[in-house]
């Protein structure tokens, strides 16, 4: 028996705020963190764990710089991220189309 589609969903990106991350960096070709914090209404900290996670499975490159003595972070896809992401959409669709329509 072939296993179910939901099982082929990437565990890295399939959270809440890591999908808002991926969805957000895919349209965008970097993004900052304060835009990413205020568009997913997270906490810095909470924003911070998501990004390392996707930094760690090579999804995203974080840019750290300082602007006027301010810190400035700035993150964008990888190509590895992109594809994942991509593959992550695909199984959604074909999830989505097995339910029957009514």
């Amino acid at each position: 028996m072939d296993e179910h589609l939901s099982l082929k969903l990437d565990k890295v990106i399939h959270q809440k705020a890591r999908l808002g991350i991926m969805s957000i960096l895919s349209v965008m070709k970097e993004a900052e963190f304060n835009y990413l914090k205020e568009q997913l209404k997270l906490t810095d900290g909470n924003l911070s764990t998501h990004l390392s996670h996707l930094e760690n499975s090579s999804y995203i490159l974080i840019k750290k710089t300082f602007v006027k003595k301010k810190p400035k972070t700035i993150c964008r896809l990888t190509d590895k991220g992109r594809k994942a992401f991509l593959e992550y959409i695909e199984n959604l669709e074909q999830i989505i189309g097995t339910v029957p329509q009514v």
